[in-house]
């Protein structure tokens, strides 16, 4: 579920987490922790014998960590009280853990092998927790014929699933109607044969730019440095960026999440082009690319009449907007070669030291149903469901999409479950070790492009062996 801490303080208040680079953005550190170091196989978990079955009556007590203060950690353990309430064998106990230490109290913690049985992590974490033999394989989490998150919301160590975000938060375009109505111009559409092109996105965008006098790029006379209004704002929040390089028939990493390719001349145009909405088109505002609140600065604000992010927005700002007064819609994302969006969110983990991984995974198979955590955070639009069954059953998704926080069914539809399913990739995240380092790196070495001191080519070819090093875990 890939996560700005004014974005993750409104996921905190409510019931459950979402971490995210998504949400997130960029979050705790990696740091390698060898002792406690312990077997990670299935075989691990199946030996598990639960108290039930030796003829215990007193409950396994099971450990779930989070970020947060004593409100989050409220809000958790009264959902934690409902799942000990519906059996008799299990009791969750929830550890609330400040922000600011939360990875530092849990290395403290793997070193002296006393993990948690359970926490939420950060999304660039996991894989490095992986394989320092911290996370418990999950294969046998869900059963054959069980319904069960979409694979792309596995997060994969050797090809078996270590965690399963709690969230599937995917990007999207958002835009406000009446900007188009008043300016003559077709609403973008939210059926994926009819996405705009680039080409189009920007000139659509041009036609919905006015400076001071009401004039567009496309007009003599505009006036580039008193402009009121902007026809789009792209994310340029490092992680959503990828985005844009897999669209263009690159990434930032080969398939398998081995091999760097941000130096590829189609990743490297595809970000390039993202600077140029403000540099060369002038159609987009200036963006550092540092902050996850595009979509409260953009839309919401009044200054832009589309902008791309993720689909928490609809539940921690743009439900609350309509309400006053916006008239926003939902489509599909643009392309440059080929359609796609990123999907990410916060991942709940099974630690490997923990002496009954059974029942923890039973306790997150639990708390991650959609009916566990529906009122708070998918009916209000923060979440989307992560089960199979919600984008392939009708009747489930009509139950989870025709509800006033998702606006007009058939746009909610078309782009959270028809575009989702057909085009959805996982961030690089749920497979490929030390993106926090990565990204981290990366939006730094991009700040000076966004201002126009260097080009894309420039800032990626001259840094690209720190890039490297930071891939490859040296950084």
């Amino acid at each position: 579920m890939k996560k700005t801490k004014k974005v993750l303080a409104m996921l905190l208040s409510t019931v459950m987490l979402l971490g995210t680079a998504a949400c997130s953005g960029g979050t705790s550190a990696t740091t390698s922790v060898e002792a406690g170091k312990t077997d990670t196989t299935t075989a691990a978990v199946e030996a598990t014998t639960s108290a039930a079955a030796e003829g215990s009556t007193e409950k396994v007590k099971i450990s779930y960590a989070l970020w947060g203060g004593e409100e989050e950690a409220k809000n958790t353990q009264a959902v934690a009280d409902k799942f000990n309430a519906s059996q008799d064998r299990i009791e969750v106990t929830c550890i609330p853990i400040p922000w600011e230490t939360y990875l530092e109290k849990l290395n403290t913690m793997a070193t002296a092998n006393e993990l948690p049985d359970t926490a939420i992590m950060s999304e660039a974490g996991v894989i490095s927790w992986a394989e320092q033999g911290l996370l418990a394989d999950i294969s046998n989490m869900y059963a054959d014929g069980e319904a069960k998150p979409l694979d792309s919301l596995a997060f994969k160590y050797e090809g078996k699933p270590v965690a399963y975000s709690v969230a599937n938060e995917t990007l999207q375009l958002f835009y406000n109607k009446d900007m188009f109505d008043k300016a003559g111009v077709a609403y973008p559409s939210s059926d994926a044969a009819k996405a705009y092109t680039w080409d189009e996105f920007v000139a659509v965008a041009k036609q919905l730019t006015l400076d001071k006098n009401g004039l567009t790029p496309n007009d003599a006379g505009f006036d580039k440095d008193n402009i009121v209004q902007y026809g789009c704002m792209v994310e340029n929040l490092t992680w959503q960026l990828e985005v844009w390089c897999l669209s263009n028939g690159s990434g930032f990493y080969s398939a398998d999440g081995q091999t760097l390719t941000i130096n590829d001349p189609a990743a490297v145009e595809a970000i390039q082009r993202i600077a140029d909405l403000y540099l060369v088109d002038h159609v987009a505002p200036l963006s550092s690319g540092m902050t996850d609140d595009g979509v409260p600065r953009s839309l919401v604000a009044g200054t832009c009449a589309m902008t791309t992010n993720g689909a928490w927005n609809i539940g921690t700002c743009l439900s609350a907007a309509r309400d006053e007064g916006l008239n926003y819609g939902l489509a599909v994302l643009p392309y440059m070669m080929d359609k796609v969006t990123i999907c990410t969110g916060g991942p709940n983990v099974v630690f490997s030291q923990s002496k009954h991984p059974a029942e923890a995974m039973e306790w997150l198979k639990w708390y991650s149903k959609e009916e566990n955590n529906w009122d708070g955070l998918i009916a209000t639009g923060i979440w989307m469901p992560i089960l199979d069954s919600y984008y392939t059953d009708e009747a489930m998704t009509k139950k989870w999409l025709d509800n006033p926080a998702y606006g007009d069914y058939a746009d909610a539809k078309a782009v959270l479950v028809d575009y989702v399913m057909e085009y959805e990739k996982s961030a690089s995240w749920y497979y490929t070790n030390n993106t926090m380092d990565f990204n981290a790196l990366l939006g730094s070495v991009l700040g000076d492009v966004w201002t126009g001191k260097i080009t894309a080519e420039q800032a990626i070819n001259d840094n690209l062996q720190a890039l490297q090093d930071a891939h490859d875990g040296m950084a």
